[in-house]
């Protein structure tokens, strides 16, 4: 889980990233605390700054890509749900 701190505007990317808006990631723990330090994710699912969502790493983040996007692995991060809320 994380939350989105920010973007970042590239004009010179991978293919694959074309059209996709790039996402500062602030991971969290279940208690909503910080941890680690922010990444970038591609986002799949529209995330706005200041949300919480679900992102994936590694071969999730490949895997959400459409089938056989031959530039599918240049991602390591991917947004893929937004957090309504929280349960405990």
């Amino acid at each position: 889980m994380g939350k989105v701190v920010g973007s970042v505007v590239s004009t010179q990317k991978d293919p694959s990233l074309v059209g996709r808006k790039l996402m500062i990631i602030q991971p969290i723990n279940a208690d909503g605390q910080t941890v680690r330090h922010e990444e970038v994710a591609a986002d799949t699912v529209g995330a706005g700054i200041g949300e919480y969502v679900l992102y994936v790493r590694g071969a999730g983040a490949r895997n959400s890509s459409p089938q056989g996007d031959p530039h599918a692995d240049v991602m390591d991060a991917a947004i893929v749900g937004i957090i309504d809320r929280f349960d405990s």
